[in-house]
Order: C-alpha cells, then sequence, then structure tokens
C-alpha cells in the first residue's frame, strides 16, 4: 500500500496508473466502482469484506472515511493494486470542510462508463439517494442491522426514503429463507390462511420478511420475539396443517410439511462478503424489495 499525504484526486489517480505499470497489467478488468462509506473504527473489517467481494467482482474500491470536519482541510490516501485485491483500493481519509463536500474528491476517481456502487456497511443517510455520494451510484446499499442506534426505526426511515437502486442487506440476509419457502409452497400448492414469523425482537430481517409474506400471500402476518440468533422459525398455516421452518442454531433448519416426515435443511446465517457480492449481481431496480417496503410500511401504521 502507498501512503500519500495532503494529497488529491488527480495524486490518487496518478498512483493508480503506476501501480497497474507496477504490477504488468495495464487493463485490470475491473466491471465497477464500489464506494464504501465507512467510520474509522469500522474501515478494517469493511475494506475486508470488500476485498472478499471483489474476487467475483473485480473493482476498484474507494473506501471513504468522513472525519468531524475540524481542522485544515486535508485528504489522505493508502493506494494498492495486488494484496489479495482482484482490482484497485484506495482508502481516503477526509479531513476538515472538504468532508462537506466528498463527492469532489471520489468523482474524479470513477472508472468510466462503468457501474457505480455506494456501500455504507454501518450508520447511513436518511435519504441515500440524495446523499451526495450516494447520487453517484446507481446502486446504494445499506445495513440496518449495524447502525450504531435504532435498527428498526432505521429500518423503517430506509423504507420510506426508497429510491430505486436502494437496497439494504438485511433483506438480502432472507434470501435462502426466501427461497426455501417459495418451494415449499412450490411442494405443497396449498392456500396459507396465515403466517408468523418468530426472531429476536430486534431483527430487520424478521420485519422485512414478515412483510414480504402478507405482500405475496395477501394473508395476516404475525410476528412473534425469540431468543435468536436472528430468525429462528416461519410457520404458514394450512387447511391441511403446518408448513414450518425451525431454526434454532443459526445453521441447521428442520422443514415439517402436512403428511411428509420432517427432514433437515442447510439454512446458514451467511457472513459480510457473501451478503455484498450477492448485492453486486444486481444492476436494476430490485421490485420485490420496493413492494415489500411498503407493505411493511402499512404493517407498521396498522394498514
Amino acid at each position: 500500500m502507498i501512503e500519500l499525504t495532503d494529497t488529491n484526486s488527480s495524486q490518487i489517480a496518478a498512483e493508480f496508473v503506476r501501480g497497474r505499470m507496477r504490477a504488468g497489467s495495464p487493463a485490470m478488468g475491473m466491471v465497477m466502482t464500489l464506494i464504501v462509506v465507512v467510520a474509522e473504527d469500522d474501515a478494517s473489517a469493511a475494506m475486508d469484506a470488500a476485498r472478499e467481494a471483489s474476487h467475483e467482482h473485480p473493482a476498484r474500491v474507494l473506501g471513504v472515511i468522513l472525519g468531524d470536519g475540524r481542522g485544515a482541510p486535508r485528504v489522505d490516501a493508502q493506494v494498492g493494486i495486488g494484496q489479495g485485491w482482484s482490482g484497485e483500493t484506495a482508502l481516503i481519509r477526509l479531513h476538515g470542510e472538504v468532508t462537506k463536500h466528498p463527492e469532489s474528491v471520489v468523482l474524479p476517481l470513477l472508472l468510466p462508463d462503468s457501474p457505480v456502487v455506494v456501500w455504507w456497511p454501518s450508520d447511513h443517510p436518511a435519504d441515500p439517494a440524495s446523499d451526495p455520494l450516494g447520487r453517484l451510484g446507481q446502486r446504494r446499499i445499506t445495513d440496518t442491522a449495524f447502525v450504531s442506534r435504532g435498527k428498526i426505526k432505521a429500518l423503517h426511515g430506509q423504507c420510506e426514503a426508497y429510491a430505486p437502486g436502494n437496497t439494504d442487506l438485511a433483506w438480502t440476509r432472507i434470501t435462502p429463507w426466501r427461497a426455501l419457502l417459495a418451494a415449499s409452497l412450490d411442494q405443497h400448492p396449498l392456500k396459507v390462511r396465515r403466517v408468523s414469523v418468530a426472531a429476536e425482537r430486534i431483527s430487520p430481517s424478521a420485519d422485512l420478511l414478515l412483510a414480504w409474506l402478507a405482500d405475496r400471500l395477501r394473508v395476516p402476518a404475525d410476528r412473534v420475539s425469540s431468543q435468536g440468533p436472528g430468525i429462528t422459525e416461519v410457520v404458514m398455516e394450512t387447511s391441511e396443517g403446518e408448513i414450518r421452518i425451525a431454526r434454532g442454531d443459526g445453521k441447521l433448519a428442520v422443514f415439517s410439511s402436512p403428511g411428509r416426515p420432517d427432514r433437515p435443511v442447510a439454512l446458514k446465517r451467511r457472513d459480510l462478503p457473501e451478503l455484498l457480492a450477492e448485492e453486486l449481481r444486481w444492476s436494476d431496480e430490485d421490485d420485490i424489495y420496493a413492494a415489500t417496503t411498503k407493505r411493511l410500511l402499512r404493517l407498521r401504521d396498522g394498514a
């Protein structure tokens, strides 16, 4: 990693070029720019996750750490190629007045004619689509499960501020649950009368799963608190009995259905790099997520 102190976008871009020449690869085959907007304390873990995700999606990864705005304006950066990255990376620290205009530093570093994804690993703006850095991206990824305060309130805020291209990793976490539940109804084409989701009391993913079931099945939906970890059980009531998926340990679930023996199903809680890599595969609006956010707000309001 090359340390650049009191630098600017032009010097960071020049270091990218020098790094490619040193590596003997003027063209890196990168497919996107990933902007990671992160606090100093979370930067290491977030950049590690981005590095692993870049193995599937070669990218120019720009980590942006916004200072507290005090002191003289200054830009510092660590720039590198290789070392486990499939593309290029820069961890950029902004100080002083420049923290109010981060897009002025990041915009010249975007790969031309390539998608831009902005990811907030923890705390995020109230309206990502109108954020100065969020406006640069076609996709904007938040994670309400890791905000410092008020996870459910933060989830409701993201639903209210939804714009095409927005998503949340709380939604990505329930992809295996949604796939298994949809497959269960393919095997048992029964009319569902009611659904319930049991999970930790503060679980944005559980709220989204409940809203998705209510929206897709058009039936009453109940939220039940459990000790976790995460989502522990989903029950769909039918005229012939219950279709139940129970996962008590966060790894292996038991699938129960009318007239058939119980069977184990792998349903492991997934790591952050895997979740991020899944979201980076999307380039268009997620219509199902958009509909789910609207249903969640209606459930919150008792509609």
